[in-house]
């Protein structure tokens, strides 16, 4: 689900320590104080709690958007916009969007 959003809004994947760990990402795709430091034009941190060793690695993103089911996690504090849900209902949904939008903008052309 991740890699089909990044596909649509022409972006990668990267992710934290957690997620190298348990293997949902390569450790060349981790981004914090142990792994790459980015800082692209929108970063969505995506069930990202926001620990300083990630932020450290993602903080000079020009927008950054966070989804957290958690109201009190500490990346809301370095986001430019938040959403409190879960990851695994509103990416679906976001993906939808963008693939309507998509379509739409392609029929209209």
């Amino acid at each position: 689900m991740l890699y089909k959003l990044a596909e649509l809004v022409g972006g990668s994947v990267g992710g934290t320590r957690a997620a190298v760990e348990s293997g949902f990402v390569g450790h060349d795709k981790q981004v914090g104080q142990t792994g790459k430091v980015v800082a692209p034009v929108l970063y969505l941190a995506l069930g990202v709690s926001g620990a300083v060793q990630h932020t450290a690695g993602m903080k000079d993103s020009k927008i950054i958007v966070a989804i957290n089911k958690d109201p009190q996690a500490p990346i809301f504090s370095v986001a430019d916009y938040g959403l409190v849900a879960d990851v695994t209902k509103a990416v679906p949904e976001i993906i939808k969007e963008f693939q309507e939008s998509k379509q739409a903008h392609q029929t209209s052309s």
